[in-house]
């Protein structure tokens, strides 16, 4: 199968550069797939799971947002956190999403209110990931 290099960038690190075979990433609008010779695109990511298959296998990471670049060649992740499943730290996890969950319930701002759904969304996604291993 043919492979286009793929880069995820936080603003700690360089999270991850090789090439791939295929990239899953969700969206803003939903799932998109990501083979060599994909036409340029950029999109807001959501909040999810990425899904990267090398040498046949997939692998899975956490990311908290973000936005792709893809050309011809490249794939470009730019997101404020990635993490592997064994680098999620689970109860730290649960602690953020009890907080953010006690937040929500709380009569706030509208501001308030969405960044703790942001913050619940965030914690959910690390906890699921880290318990598929």
């Amino acid at each position: 199968m043919a492979t286009f290099n793929l880069q995820i960038v936080t603003p700690d690190k360089l999270f991850y550069n090789e090439d791939v075979d295929m990239l899953v990433v969700r969206t803003t609008e939903g799932d998109v797939g990501i083979l060599k010779g994909h036409i340029d695109y950029v999109a807001s990511l959501d909040i999810g799971i990425i899904k990267i298959k090398k040498d046949g296998v997939f692998k899975e990471a956490t990311i908290a947002g973000g936005f792709i670049q893809v050309d011809k060649e490249k794939t470009t992740i730019l997101t404020e956190a990635a993490e592997w499943p064994i680098e999620i730290d689970v109860e730290r996890a649960k602690k953020a999403k009890e907080l953010a969950e006690s937040i929500i319930n709380r009569k706030l701002s509208d501001r308030e209110m969405d960044m703790a759904e942001v913050r619940l969304k965030k914690a959910l996604n690390r906890i699921r990931t880290a318990q598929k291993d």
